[in-house]
């Protein structure tokens, strides 16, 4: 993948500390797959189910932090300190440029979110969050918050490497940013107080997340018809990553058994499906994860 090509973002800042407003909410933020693919990391070394009960919202391994913190800083995204940086720049203006003109064509406009950086721990407007996390996208302060540290993990333990897996993780979190500006998040609220479920196979958060993986996959889509930057084995890589963190994927590995109850993302299969469907048609029409079967 020739990430270089990617316009670079005025967005990105780093910062840390505890703080944000009480304990971490898992219900106010949307993870994504970084955030589940640490859950299933520290599972397997403590030997205990960590993603249920985090997910279930009980807060799991996502604690309030302390100490004190270091204000957000801007990032020098045209001399950045690292290569990582320097992707997660790329990768975050290439979003940016993309979503701006494709709102701009339905006579709409689009706020950038924030990419924010951090190590150890965070405040947010969903509260304070630590590493443990995994990327996730806050609407509260709609910044993206990430550890570049957990793209280690995601290619020495989940075998999901290449640097189009590693944009797809952004791309995800900001398709929660899209949802945020067209108004999805009300409407989920709207139809969780009617009654509606939001775990499940059926439930709305899987809903949520699969369009969020279409809205990547639409990204996808038109940055590469913009930059033409993609290199064979780079789309796989990414249906590679949507795979490995699908659900049912996830609970055999840590507790032998799928349990369609608890559902929180979408199997692995579905994953990969709406990824392609984004993928394919460039547009969010294609993204309907609210009708009929998720």
């Amino acid at each position: 993948m020739d990430w270089q090509k990617g316009e670079n973002s005025d967005n990105v800042e780093e910062g840390s500390g505890g703080g944000g407003g009480g304990g971490f909410q898992p219900g106010g933020v949307h993870l994504g797959i970084g955030g589940i693919l640490i859950l299933v990391v520290l599972s397997l070394i403590f030997k205990r189910d960590l993603i249920t009960p985090f997910l279930g919202g009980d807060g799991g391994v996502a604690q309030q932090t302390s100490g004190q913190a270091r204000p957000a800083q801007a990032v020098n995204c045209q001399n950045p300190a690292n290569e990582q940086i320097s992707f997660a720049c790329h990768i975050m203006g290439s979003t940016e440029k993309t979503w701006s003109d494709y709102f701009a064509s339905a006579g709409q406009t689009y706020v950038d979110p924030k990419l924010h950086l951090f190590q150890g721990q965070v405040g947010t407007a969903c509260g304070a969050a630590s590493t443990a996390v995994g990327p996730f996208y806050c609407p509260g302060d709609q910044k993206v918050y990430l550890d570049l540290g957990f793209f280690q993990e995601l290619q020495d333990r989940f075998h999901a490497s290449g640097d189009f897996a590693r944009a797809y993780v952004i791309a995800h979190e900001v398709g929660h940013h899209v949802q945020k500006l067209l108004g999805v998040f009300d409407k989920v609220q709207q139809m969780q107080q009617q009654g509606a479920p939001m775990d499940g196979a059926d439930g709305l958060s899987v809903r949520q997340e699969l369009q969020a993986d279409c809205f990547a996959g639409v990204w996808a889509n038109r940055t590469q018809q913009r930059l033409d930057w993609l290199k064979p084995g780079d789309v796989e890589s990414a249906l590679n990553a949507a795979s490995a963190v699908g659900d049912d994927t996830l609970q055999k590995e840590t507790q032998g058994r799928v349990m369609p109850d608890t559902f929180t993302h979408g199997t692995s299969a579905q994953r990969v499906k709406w990824f392609k469907a984004g993928m394919a048609s460039g547009d969010i029409q294609s993204c309907n994860t609210f009708a009929g079967e998720p």
